[in-house]
C-alpha cells in the first residue's frame, strides 16, 4: 500500500511540474474590460460616450505591459441570441424581436478596432459585470503566479468597479489605469474614482504606471 501511495504521489508531482513548465509566469496582468463594439462604438448597443476616447491610452498600455513580460487578458462579453444568460435588468434588449447585445458572432461582440490582441494575450469571457464572477480568471491568474492586476476598460460603474473590488478581495494588488477607464460623464467617473480610492484601490495615470512599475 506504501508503495502505491508512493507512485501515486510521484506520478502527480510529475504532472503538476510538466504543467507548471508549460505555464506561463507572470507577476503583473493587464485586465481589459469589456472593449467590445456594442460598448464603445457610437452604433453600439450599449455605447458608453467615454470609451471611444480611451482606445490608444488601453494599446498604449497593453503594448507597455507585454514588453514588460505581463500578461494581457481580453475580458469580453458573451450572450445567448435568447438572452437567457445575460443580467436580468437587460433582458428586454433580447425580447420583442431586439437584436440584443455581445451575441458570439457579431459585429457587436467584436474587440473593437484600435485595441490589438496579439497570440500571447488570453481572452476570458464572463456574463456579469466583475470578470471574477463565476469565470476562470482567478484560476488563471494564480497558475500564472499572478499579483498585480491593472485594469482598463468600460465603465466604472458597473464592470470596472465590480472587478477591481473582487480583485480586491482576492488580495490582488488592484490599479485602475486612469487613462484607460470610462464611463458615461466624467462626473460618474470621478463618483467612482473617489470610492474605489477609499477602498484601498490604486487609482493612477498611465504615466505613474510605467514610472512605478
Amino acid at each position: 500500500m506504501k508503495k502505491l501511495f508512493f507512485v501515486m504521489a510521484m506520478v502527480l508531482s510529475s504532472v503538476m511540474t510538466f504543467a507548471q513548465s508549460k505555464t506561463k509566469t507572470a507577476e503583473t496582468a493587464i485586465i481589459i474590460i469589456d472593449m467590445q463594439n456594442d460598448f464603445v462604438d457610437p452604433k453600439g448597443t450599449l455605447c458608453v460616450a467615454g470609451a471611444k476616447a480611451t482606445i490608444p491610452a488601453i494599446d498604449d498600455l497593453a503594448k507597455y505591459g507585454r514588453s514588460k513580460g505581463w500578461q494581457v487578458v481580453h475580458i469580453v462579453r458573451e450572450h445567448r441570441p435568447n438572452g437567457l444568460d445575460v443580467d436580468e435588468p437587460r433582458v428586454p434588449l433580447f425580447t420583442d424581436g431586439k437584436a440584443g447585445y455581445c451575441v458570439p458572432g457579431t459585429w457587436g461582440c467584436e474587440i473593437v478596432s484600435g485595441i490589438s490582441v496579439e497570440p500571447e494575450d488570453m481572452r476570458v469571457v464572463k456574463f456579469r459585470n466583475s470578470a471574477f464572477f463565476q469565470t476562470q480568471l482567478d484560476l488563471i491568474l494564480r497558475r500564472m503566479g499572478v499579483k498585480r492586476v491593472i485594469l482598463a476598460g468600460t465603465q466604472y460603474p458597473n464592470c470596472v468597479r465590480g472587478t477591481a473590488n473582487d480583485a480586491m478581495s482576492l488580495n490582488y494588488e488592484t490599479i485602475c489605469c486612469l487613462d484607460a477607464c470610462s464611463a458615461k460623464t466624467p462626473e460618474v467617473a470621478e463618483a467612482n474614482i473617489f470610492d474605489m480610492r477609499n477602498m484601498g484601490i490604486k487609482c493612477i495615470s498611465l504615466d505613474e504606471i510605467k514610472a512605478k512599475y
